[in-house]
């Protein structure tokens, strides 16, 4: 193993007794866990001891601030961030682990994700390998402050890596609408605070025009049933964000 640097896996938590062991048997490896969360009632903190991860409260507030407090509860430098359904390939753990992260110039590295919706791996829906940056050096960044569609941003050059993370999200349509309720409130939240309005047309309109860009444009057609259903849901969510957001003005 090349890498010399000790790494700190973070996640953020809520109820996540679903998908959490996978998600931490696959960065057992690491030198630290740590787990910041927000008043789990289930299994989620019992099954975080098993892996000896540090964890800690803090009542959510929007994601982007929850990761970013959870960048700062760690012992190393180096964060490798994950949400609590992202699940690291095999080859993704030796990829990072072969990593010389004490001479790198890079200061934050890209991982490939992809989608896994209803059981089945996206190909075609423009949610195969798409690159997010991981691995990150918190010297020099960190989490932004979003409430929702959070990202990390760091100064100075950023990698990337050639495995990829798999994101086993939704379990079923329930949980999906669960999360679906959550991050179109906090959506429309983020544009209520900077002053956003929106037209009755924007609302109407948004829904053909995304549901075409991601069934036809991005082939989402050819990932079958669990293809159409991302299309028509991931469609949904614009016009649910929009007419929350109509209701706050």
């Amino acid at each position: 193993m090349q890498n010399q640097m000790k790494i700190s896996v973070t996640l953020i938590t809520l109820n996540s007794e679903k998908t959490l062991k996978p998600v931490l048997e696959a960065v057992s490896w690491a030198d630290e866990i740590v787990l910041v969360d927000s008043g789990s009632t289930d299994k989620t903190l019992e099954i975080a001891r098993q892996f000896k991860a540090k964890t800690v409260y803090r009542a959510f507030d929007g994601y982007g601030s929850q990761k970013n407090f959870a960048t700062e509860q760690a012992s190393n430098d180096w964060i490798l961030s994950l949400d609590d359904d992202e699940i690291l390939t095999l080859e993704l753990q030796q990829e990072i682990q072969n990593l010389n992260l004490q001479n790198t110039d890079f200061q934050g590295f890209k991982i490939p994700r992809s989608l896994i919706f209803l059981g089945k791996l996206l190909r075609f829906s423009g949610e195969y390998k798409r690159l997010t940056l991981r691995l990150f050096n918190r010297k020099y960044g960190n989490w932004n402050a979003e409430y929702v569609h959070e990202s990390v941003e760091v100064n100075g050059k950023v990698g990337t890596l050639k495995h990829q993370i798999l994101h086993d999200s939704y379990r079923d349509l329930t949980d999906y609408f669960n999360k679906f309720n959550k991050y179109t409130s906090l959506g429309a939240k983020t544009l209520s605070e900077r002053g956003k309005t929106v037209s009755s047309f924007k609302i109407i309109s948004r829904f053909p025009t995304t549901f075409l860009k991601i069934y036809f444009l991005k082939g989402s057609c050819l990932d079958g049933y669990a293809g159409f259903m991302w299309a028509l849901l991931t469609a949904m969510t614009p016009v649910i964000k929009y007419a929350k957001l109509r209701e706050m003005k």
